[in-house]
Formats: structure tokens, sequence, C-alpha cells
């Protein structure tokens, strides 16, 4: 698969060495391995686990593995052992694995249970 841009290309990359400060949306899926300080809005997120998020995420399905310092709303949302999250998550379907931090407050999409507050820290012990 190529990441060049264009019609026909089914994701995007945002590189290691690549700084965004600003919004970003796209269509298509992304992969961020750089540094957004910014709201995302995408149709599927991969966050790489050395890469920084400053601002709201928004996707169909997200599977993050760095720093995030804002909420997320997702459909499907997977926290991978290596993401430290640090805000507001409003999911369908979530998974945090063992390892990972997250804290902030839940809320299943769609609900009209009271939000609860958690400080969630996953160990592998």
């Amino acid at each position: 698969m190529s990441a060049t841009g264009g019609k026909s290309i089914p994701f995007s990359l945002i590189g290691g060495d690549v700084t965004i400060s600003g919004n970003l949306s796209a269509s298509v899926d992304l992969h961020v391995d750089g540094v957004i300080d910014g709201d995302i809005s995408c149709a599927a997120l991969v966050q790489g686990p050395d890469s920084r998020i400053t601002g709201h995420v928004t996707a169909q399905s997200a599977r993050l593995a760095g720093l995030v310092d804002g909420s997320i709303t997702a459909g499907e949302l997977i926290v991978e052992s290596s993401a430290r999250v640090t805000g507001d998550v409003v999911y369908e379907r979530i998974t945090i694995e063992p390892g990972s931090r997250v804290e902030g407050r839940f809320r299943p999409k769609n609900s009209d249970m009271p939000v609860a507050e958690v400080k969630l820290i996953a160990s592998d012990n």
C-alpha cells in the first residue's frame, strides 16, 4: 500500500518527524506517528506508541498506543498497553489492554446512563 495521497489511497500517514498545529480532518483512515496539536476527525485512527495528540479525537474506530490529552469519541476504541490517555471517553465498544493508563470519564454512546468518573491504571501484575 502507498501513503502518497489521492482518492484511491485507503489511508493517510503522519510520520514521526511531523508536527501539525491545527485541526485535522480525513475521510480515510489515518495513521499518526507524529505530533498533533488540534482536533482529529477521521474514519479510523491508528496512533503509534511514540506519537502525541492534544485535542479531541472523533473516529468510527480508534486504536491508541501513544499519548492523548483530550476527549475521545469512537464507535470502537482500543487502548493499547503503551497508551496514556487523559480525557473523557465516549464509546460504543471499548478494549483497554493491561499496562495502559486512562484518566477521565467514560460514557457509552447513545446512553442515558450517568457519566462515571474513572481513573484506570491497568497493570500487568
